[in-house]
């Protein structure tokens, strides 16, 4: 699955997203509010006509039942006249039983009006009883709410658009230490490894990848630093003997020579050519287990006999450095028979190296819950305790002067090591009391049931 992605493809500016997203939602909790604010006035303004109906309504009746039995009909007219005296608003019509008009409309009524029909008592000349309508005109509070509607609109818009100026101001601000954060990571480069970036004016929801960036910054220098030391052994191993092969070659040229002599130079450069080709064997064959390689386990294998094959190849080059190998424990596993031999071969061989004459080289084997330990233990002098972490890396040598590096270039261990991890375990290295034990596990997974 790729992680990455293709040069000039992003999701666009994080600022515009904050700033579009803050306009809207300032638009509509505007918005939601000015449809609120008309929402409730509109229903006061019907709930107040109402209101002023029903007790126009209530005082009508109450005025023409009070005057029912008056015979100045003229005068109850001016009564009802009178009493909607100050109200332009209202309208009332009065018609008696036979519905000839007892109290005509006083005005003209607009398009927007509110009727309620109701029945009334009249004078006796009238008939005694009659209907009434009272007409509420809501011209005035249309007009009203359609200025109120205008004007919560160009508040709602004015007010968005000056929250998202606001906004526009805070995110840029906001913003800033992000924007230092990545001149910081631009001033990272590979001659200024050493730079971290600094989140002390970085807000809680960046310091988890601040802290990842620069543990990534740690690993990369190392990395950086270890692939700049590896170059430097890689050229210092192969220098040696390209060297001397030119050195022989020249040499030999110099003046005519005898096949003998010839035959003899030739096979002191094909001793320079193979050291040569088992430095890049071995560089490819980390190469590979550092992309991932597995190993095949599909041997079950005796581990000790495994071991004792080992020692019996390495027996002549024990005996020539005085001494003995000691195969100790015991257990079955699905494994890569060869590579294991391999990993023990540079074990047994670096502690021939190192042993003491007289000693036992003692390779172990042990079950450890669901892993297996092989290791190899010498008796000699003990390395010191800021080696043992880095005994692993290629070319690492103990020894600066590189003692020895005729015969070993420096990559058994990492070797070892690589072989560990494609079988699904680890290396390690222990020095104390005067033994030095090298060895590795084989996890879980490879495992089968012991002895």
């Amino acid at each position: 699955m790729s992680i990455g992605c293709h040069a000039g493809s992003h999701a666009g500016s994080l600022r515009l997203r904050l700033l579009r997203r803050l306009a809207l939602q300032s638009m509509a909790g505007l918005g939601l509010v000015c449809v609120g604010v008309y929402v409730v006035i509109s229903w006061t303004l019907d709930q107040r006509q109402d209101l002023t109906l029903g007790m126009k309504r209530e005082g009508v009746e109450h005025l023409l039942l009070e005057s029912r039995g008056a015979r100045d009909v003229e005068g109850v007219r001016h009564l009802l006249n009178d009493f909607l005296a100050g109200h332009d608003e209202l309208t009332l019509t009065v018609a008696d039983s036979r519905g000839r008009l007892f109290l005509p409309p006083q005005r003209r009524l607009g398009p927007f009006v509110k009727l309620e029909h109701f029945a009334v008592p009249l004078p006796l000349d009238l008939g005694g009883k009659g209907t009434a309508s009272l007409a509420f005109d809501q011209g005035r509070d249309e007009e009203l709410l359609a200025r109120l509607a205008w004007t919560l609109s160009i508040a709602a818009v004015g007010g968005s658009l000056a929250l998202s100026a606001a906004a526009a101001f805070g995110v840029r601000r906001e913003l800033a230490p992000l924007r230092a954060l990545v001149r910081q990571t631009a001033a990272v480069r590979a001659d200024r490894l050493e730079l971290r970036l600094d989140g002390r004016d970085q807000v809680e929801e960046l310091q988890p990848l601040i802290a990842q960036t620069n543990d990534l910054l740690d690993r990369l220098a190392m990395a950086y630093r270890q692939m700049e030391s590896f170059n430097a052994d890689v050229a210092h191993e192969l220098n040696n003997p390209l060297s001397i092969l030119i050195n022989s070659c020249e040499f030999a040229l110099r003046r005519p020579r005898s096949p003998g002599e010839l035959r003899e130079t030739l096979q002191s450069n094909l001793e320079e050519l193979r050291r040569i080709a088992r430095i890049v064997g071995d560089m490819l064959f980390l190469a590979n287990a550092q992309r991932g390689a597995q190993a095949s386990r599909d041997e079950l294998a005796d581990l000790a006999d495994l071991c004792a094959e080992v020692l019996d190849y390495h027996e002549g080059s024990l005996r020539e450095a005085r001494l003995r190998g000691v195969v100790r424990g015991g257990a079955r596993a699905s494994v890569d028979a060869g590579l294991l031999q391999r990993a023990i071969s540079n074990l047994v061989g670096n502690a021939r190296c190192y042993a003491t004459p007289g000693t036992d080289v003692v390779t172990e084997v042990e079950r450890r819950g669901n892993e297996v330990y092989i290791g190899v233990s010498n008796e000699g002098v003990a390395i010191p305790e800021e080696h043992l972490p880095r005994l692993f890396e290629r070319f690492y040598r103990v020894d600066p002067s590189r003692a020895g590096a005729s015969q070993n270039h420096g990559l058994g261990l990492s070797i070892v090591a690589a072989i560990a991890r494609m079988h699904g375990g680890s290396a390690s290295a222990t020095s104390a009391g005067g033994v030095t034990r090298i060895g590795f596990t084989i996890s879980s997974g490879a495992t089968a049931n012991g002895r």
